[in-house]
């Protein structure tokens, strides 16, 4: 009786138990049924979520070019090598997808990856013995390119696989890497960002967004018949246009390398600007760096725009430009140069040539870069205060505003009267390059300060569209049209005249206009300045070319150049002005100013030779004096260059094509503008490097010439690599031009 009540209440028990359990669960059926929700999740979303496939759509980072369309930085698509050592992935399957034989694939692949084989071996042994599914092989299996993926892949090495991913490339180099700067890959996305340069200054418009497609599937990851496709377009990141010209700046790059490896400075910079519109259109630096290759960068900074220094004697631009604006300059006007002493200073302001050169006039003293006339200019005929405003009109208080980052401005000391001298001539007071460049495009530009830029546009990648267009702008006039043209008539005097110091400046076809600087380097141990040595200086010039209306300026400086016996230390930089100056106004087409002017001889017509025999037309350019080269095998003319009505001067080369193949001519001592003439008759493509006269050239004399054709010629001033009769003619007619053009500027 007793086991009987027992059993009933346990019964009752367990009924009520079931009856409670099957009311909550019945609940939450309807519940679930009614709501269609799961802890905040809808079932329909979470259903349509597990039958739904979705994949990234990579896009790839704007690219970076140069005015002309060439590109200086892309994504490249390269490839990182992983091994499958997990067995059970090959189960059930005819082929082995893991590495089955680590030997083998240790043996063929270390060449590839430049690898030792026993390190491939023992990360694919570690990678089987602690149960990975797959291993990489670090940086050496990593941004592999498509060659080495395809060597590879035809080596049939059971488990090896590749992983597709974009690498920030660089085409160029080093190729204005401060401008260009550099992207990597940077947080836990990975992301390709901008580090420097304009890679940084423009990261947001680089930048792309990735796309995604999702589609229906079913349990084997076939697709639906209506999938119900989403596709999310990728989007790549906008196109950078600069104002750099790939040729002018590899002129510059070359010509620096080459500075470089002779005098191995502490420092170079050098730009290249358009002085209408503040275009930059080359800029480097020394010590620079390969952005592909970026594991040992000695100098993180742009200092075209971050370096302020001394600028030495290429502030006196300035110092002239504001006396001859406030009309208180008188070139003619007589002072006593050496030493230059005021009550308010403790120790005279002396010349570079300490005993001065007697009593000479502005004129003079500003082509002799005489630190007296600058100061004697501020203190007593401009006064301090209009000078100090002179500066701060020419923007020397502050930052030009150029589109790159990291840009810093110099200061203007001058607190004493010592250092409202000192500033005359380019002491105490610092500036960066690219100061002074922005102010001297108020002399080169009639009086108008163009704001400098290196961003041309922002192109839309796909239809190539310009969305955005950097205009120029003129951010000041510190000086009106003729005082600019009295400063550029000043300053071609101290490149032509015999008591300049810019002569090593001169340009074969072009007039310059410029100054020299030869700024002391402040001692980082203490108080003054470096003066153990010849080359403890910092040597710049700034130019610009053709002098009447200059359509280039450029500033290049060279810190301590190693210089050997009696060299100075304008050698390296006027290299580098001649080099890349010369070269580009020639590639730009800009007419050589110099030409009209040759000797005292009158231009000589080209007449019709078309038609006449080879003898007769050489006979009669001969008798005028001219060179005629025959091309072609032919026996009558069938075109010349120059053509029929245009003028050539005495020694000039004609070229006289005929019929038949044209052969390679000789160019030893040929100039510039022959060599032109004949790739332009002949379609040929032209490179040249230097300038003065041909030395070397890239096809040989005598080879057959076709259309299109890769020319590459380099030239060298008369002297350095041996004078020809004909480089000495023609440098003793350039001499005798020189003079001419002295005697009608003092005539005039």
């Amino acid at each position: 009786m007793k086991k009987s009540k027992t059993t009933h209440r346990m019964s009752k028990v367990m009924m009520v138990f079931f009856t409670l359990l099957f009311v909550v669960l019945f609940g939450r059926f309807f519940y679930i049924q009614s709501t269609g929700e799961i802890k905040g999740v809808t079932l329909e979303d979470w259903a349509e979520k597990k039958r739904t496939s979705s994949y990234s759509i990579d896009a790839n980072r704007g690219k970076i070019v140069d005015r002309n369309g060439m590109t200086l930085a892309y994504d490249r698509p390269t490839y990182s090598i992983f091994a499958i050592v997990e067995e059970e992935y090959s189960k059930g399957l005819d082929e082995p997808k893991h590495v089955v034989d680590t030997s083998k694939t240790a043996e063929k692949l270390a060449p590839i990856l430049n690898m030792d084989q026993s390190r491939i071996s023992s990360i694919i042994q570690q990678g089987k013995e602690k149960d990975r599914f797959q291993v990489e092989f670090g940086s050496n299996g990593r941004y592999l390119s498509q060659e080495k993926r395809d060597k590879i892949k035809s080596l049939h090495l059971p488990g090896i696989n590749f992983r597709a991913e974009a690498k920030r490339y660089y085409p160029n180099g080093m190729f204005a890497s401060h401008v260009v700067g550099f992207a990597q890959r940077k947080g836990e996305d990975g992301k390709i960002t901008g580090v420097l340069g304009i890679e940084n200054q423009m990261d947001k418009k680089l930048t792309e967004k990735n796309g995604s497609i999702s589609f229906q599937r079913d349990k084997y990851n076939q697709k639906l018949l209506n999938p119900e496709e989403v596709i999310q377009e990728p989007k790549d990141g906008d196109t950078i246009q600069l104002t750099l010209d790939q040729k002018i700046q590899t002129f510059l790059e070359d010509a620096m390398t080459h500075v470089q490896k002779q005098y191995e400075p502490k420092k170079m910079m050098a730009v290249v600007m358009d002085p209408k519109t503040g275009e930059v259109l080359a800029s480097s630096n020394r010590p620079s760096f390969d952005p592909n290759n970026r594991s040992n960068i000695k100098n993180w900074y742009n200092d075209v725009l971050a370096y302020p220094f001394e600028p030495g004697s290429t502030m006196k631009i300035f110092t002239v430009a504001a006396a001859m604006d406030a009309g208180v300059y008188d070139g003619k006007e007589t002072y006593d140069s050496g030493s230059y002493k005021i009550e308010e200073i403790t120790r005279p302001i002396r010349d570079h040539y300490r005993p001065g050169w007697g009593e000479i006039t502005y004129n003079e003293g500003i082509q002799r870069s005489s630190n007296v006339a600058a100061a004697k200019l501020v203190w007593e005929k401009l006064g301090t205060d209009k000078f100090l405003s002179y500066l701060k009109d020419f923007g020397f208080d502050q930052k030009t505003g150029i589109d790159l980052p990291g840009e810093t401005a110099g200061n203007i000391l001058y607190n004493w009267p010592i250092e409202k001298l000192t500033t005359s001539y380019g002491q105490g007071t610092t500036v960066t390059p690219m100061q002074l460049m922005k102010a001297a495009t108020a002399v080169a530009n009639d009086g108008k300060m163009m704001k400098p830029y290196v961003i041309s546009k922002v192109l839309d990648p796909n239809s190539n569209e310009t969305i955005q267009k950097t205009k120029p702008e003129v951010v000041g006039e510190p000086i009106d049209a003729s005082t600019a043209k009295s400063v550029r008539n000043l300053l071609g005097k101290v490149v032509t005249s015999e008591n300049g110091t810019g002569k090593n400046y001169k340009l074969s076809d072009f007039s310059v206009a410029g100054k020299t600087g030869t700024a002391q380097i402040p001692d980082p141990d203490g108080p003054g300045y470096l003066s153990g040595s010849p080359e403890d200086y910092m040597f710049s010039f700034l130019g610009m070319a053709p002098k009447e209306d200059p359509e280039l300026m450029m500033y290049v400086a060279v810190k301590q150049p190693k210089l050997k016996g009696n060299e100075l230390g304008s050698e390296p930089v006027s290299y580098i002005f001649k080099t890349v100056m010369e070269n580009s106004l020639h590639y730009l087409n800009i007419q050589p100013d110099k030409q009209n002017k040759k000797m005292d001889v009158q231009p000589k017509t080209i007449e019709d030779l078309t038609g006449k025999s080879v003898k007769q037309a050489k006979s009669q350019l001969q008798k005028n004096g001219l060179k005629p080269v025959v091309l072609g095998e032919g026996s009558t003319i069938q075109k010349t260059l120059p053509a029929q009505g245009k003028q050539v001067f005495q020694n000039e080369r004609v070229l006289l094509l005929t019929k038949g193949d044209v052969k390679m001519p000789n160019m030893n001592s040929w100039s510039l503008r022959d060599v032109l003439k004949f790739s332009n008759l002949m379609d040929m493509k032209l490179d040249y490097m230097g300038s003065g006269f041909v030395y070397k050239q890239s096809i040989q004399p005598g080879s057959i010439v076709r259309k299109n054709d890769y020319l590459t010629v380099e030239l060298s001033p008369p002297g350095e690599r041996g004078e020809t009769p004909e480089t000495n003619s023609q440098e003793n007619e350039r001499s005798m031009q020189e003079q001419n053009e002295e005697k009608e500027e003092e005539e005039a």
